[in-house]
């Protein structure tokens, strides 16, 4: 007999347990995506669409400088691995990214987040368009669009979004 499939199978019915609780809590699934837009959500007060398939964008800022604003939520391991730009409309992307995994380390993240982004999409597009960037599944950024974009746990001084202490303290528990 296998000790690595019992094992296997013991630990998978474990996270089938913890994703149940996710999801009941979130009211979504347990995908790192669905987690990301519910902690978005609560920290920067968006208005979630009815549905997490909506194509475009995944809410609405309801107060503060953006209000109103739609935005499309990403949560990634890591943003230098790329953006998913979709063909939809939205005003702004907002990214919530672990730190850079390890070169050779295995390709499994931890659910961390270190960094928060926020890019106006029709700035980003006119961006990668002078470039003669093709946007798409895991487009490309420069080091500097991505600096500049960052509102967490540094902002550029050009930042369309100032963070509370409150959103600061948030955060860090996902740190």
């Amino acid at each position: 007999m296998s000790t690595e499939l019992v094992e296997l199978a013991a630990l998978l019915r474990q996270r089938d347990e913890v994703d149940a609780k996710i999801a009941a809590m979130t009211g979504r699934s347990a995908r790192q995506g669905d987690v990301g837009e519910f902690i978005a959500a609560r920290i920067f007060d968006i208005k979630l669409a009815g549905t997490a398939i909506q194509a475009g964008h995944d809410g609405t800022f309801r107060s503060g400088p953006l209000a109103g604003r739609t935005v499309n939520v990403k949560t990634y391991g890591n943003l230098h691995d790329g953006l998913d730009i979709s063909p939809h409309d939205c005003d702004l992307y907002l990214v919530l990214a672990g730190p850079p995994r390890p070169p050779g380390a295995v390709r499994h993240h931890r659910w961390r987040i270190s960094a928060v982004y926020l890019l106006d999409r029709q700035r980003l597009l006119e961006t990668l368009a002078g470039r003669g960037v093709t946007v798409g599944t895991a487009t490309s950024l420069r080091r500097a669009d991505i600096n500049a974009a960052q509102i967490y746990p540094e902002a550029d001084v050009r930042s369309a979004l100032r963070l509370t202490p409150e959103q600061i303290f948030l955060l860090r528990l996902f740190g």
